[in-house]
């Protein structure tokens, strides 16, 4: 595994997520999806009639909490935690909302929000000592113990429109800047050399991606999804070490936070 590369991503996942992936501030979300019209085309379906956003209260209520989601810890993002919308810039406009989704940004408009960061328990192993391990079960110990996801989850409410508007920025940022670009958080360069849409269903519309760093030709693979219900939409970044560091990990979407997310909305 790189050092650098891991470096890198932790810094481009930019405070986003617990350990690996730092977030903003403070509250949380998981889903999974239902709905898998509007989840695979990612189009806009505007509600009937204009949504009431949620108050913070509320959306507190929404937000994921520890015991929601099976083998996670659950824990709110802190003020050390926060990037500051004015210091995520970017070499192609168009991309700028994918630079903030990544970096716990919520999109332009939202009237309330709360941050979550869900990481994944270390799975148990057998209590045996590295000299009795054989080396292939070293190699397993060693990939199981950073075969981790840490899910970045960003809760916003929108009034009326705004929130499929939010939902439909990022979709098109994502089409957009499909091809690649560069973003840069505080003085910290980040280079995105792909982002390729994934299938995700939720809430009344949902789309998914993923989303790969480069550094010195390492390539990282990130993961990205948004869902919107009413005038709610969740964002969800998620990093893996091990994926990262090219351990042979199939890193998936984190479903089961969408999922839980999702319910918590319904």
């Amino acid at each position: 595994m790189r050092a650098t590369a891991v470096r890198r991503t932790a810094l481009a996942a930019s405070a986003a997520a617990l350990a690996l992936l730092a977030t903003a501030c403070s509250g949380s979300s998981d889903a999974d999806g239902k709905d898998e019209k509007g989840a695979a085309n990612g189009s806009s379906s505007a509600p009937k009639t204009p949504a009431k956003a949620l108050t913070a209260a509320e959306l507190e209520k929404a937000t994921l909490a520890q015991g929601d989601v099976k083998g996670t810890k659950i824990t709110k993002a802190g003020p050390a935690d926060e990037v500051p919308a004015d210091g995520i810039k970017v070499d192609k406009e168009a991309c700028l909302p994918i630079a903030h989704a990544m970096s716990g940004v919520p999109q332009e408009g939202a009237v309330a929000t709360t941050k979550r960061k869900v990481i994944d328990e270390p799975k148990k192993t057998d209590e045996k000592s590295l000299e009795d391990l054989g080396e292939g079960e070293a190699e397993d110990l060693f990939k199981n113990a950073f075969d981790l996801t840490s899910t970045a989850v960003v809760l916003s409410s929108y009034e009326g429109a705004a929130g499929p508007d939010a939902f439909a920025t990022l979709k098109k940022a994502a089409a957009d800047c499909a091809g690649g670009f560069t973003a840069t958080v505080g003085k910290t360069p980040t280079k995105i050399a792909s982002i390729a849409e994934e299938k995700v269903t939720g809430g009344d519309e949902a789309a998914a991606w993923t989303v790969t760093s480069e550094d010195d030709g390492d390539t990282v693979p990130l993961k990205l999804a948004v869902l919107r219900k009413e005038g709610t939409v969740a964002t969800f970044f998620a990093f893996n070490l091990a994926a990262a560091g090219g351990e042979g990990v199939k890193f998936e979407l984190p479903t089961a936070v969408v999922a839980a997310q999702d319910r918590k909305l319904a």
